[in-house]
């Protein structure tokens, strides 16, 4: 059995069928909002390869003149964000051990190809509050080692309906997705993997 690095905690099927079912009909009315853009790396402009957006108060973006960073508007539209749906905020509650609110919840669709590398979530000002990531549709293998880059890390298999909190030591893990398996789910019609990441920005 593996073990994982502290502070990351892995909840595997904390979301039955049903409340899956709900939560994507949810993200489906946040995207119709708020659509689906493909951020940019900064400096290069290389597209990354997956698709995105944001809902809450701020939303994570990034693009080559300005880099990683949060912002209240979506940069397409230049409209807010959606307010951040009820179940979300529920799953927050119960798992983040954080008495403080997300102000962002990032929504990230994965095709069959897309990766995403080992990085760190540290473009908020708070943090030690955790992130919380919620797993939809296939399969993934997730990755994540330390504190550090280079360091040791370790992989393990995301189902739909899995969690993952990181917080505490963990808060500032390095993680990326190496792969998705293809056909593992039928929550969503078309295939592919939503993940949802929680984030509180602010201190």
């Amino acid at each position: 059995m593996q073990v994982l690095p502290k502070g990351i905690r892995h909840i595997p099927g904390y979301l039955d069928r049903a409340r899956q079912e709900q939560l994507v009909e949810t993200i489906r009315s946040v995207v119709a909002e708020a659509p689906l853009f493909v951020p940019e790396m900064p400096k290069t402009g290389k597209p990354m390869s997956v698709r995105m957006t944001n809902c809450g108060a701020l939303g994570w973006v990034t693009d080559r003149d300005r880099g990683y960073r949060y912002q209240a508007q979506h940069p397409v539209t230049g409209r807010p964000w959606p307010v951040m749906p009820d179940i979300l905020l529920d799953i927050w509650n119960a798992v983040s051990a954080s008495s403080k609110a997300p102000e962002a919840c990032l929504v990230n669709f994965y095709s069959e190809e897309a990766r995403m590398g080992l990085h760190q979530d540290r473009d908020e000002r708070d943090l030690e509050t955790a992130v919380v990531s919620i797993s939809l549709g296939d399969s993934c293998l997730f990755r994540v080692g330390g504190n550090t880059r280079g360091g040791q890390t370790m992989s393990f298999r995301l189902e739909s309906g899995d969690v993952v909190v990181l917080g505490g030591e963990g808060r500032l893990a390095f993680h990326g997705v190496d792969r998705i398996y293809p056909s593992t789910s039928t929550l969503l019609k078309n295939g592919g993997r939503v993940n949802l990441t929680l984030r509180r920005v602010n201190p």
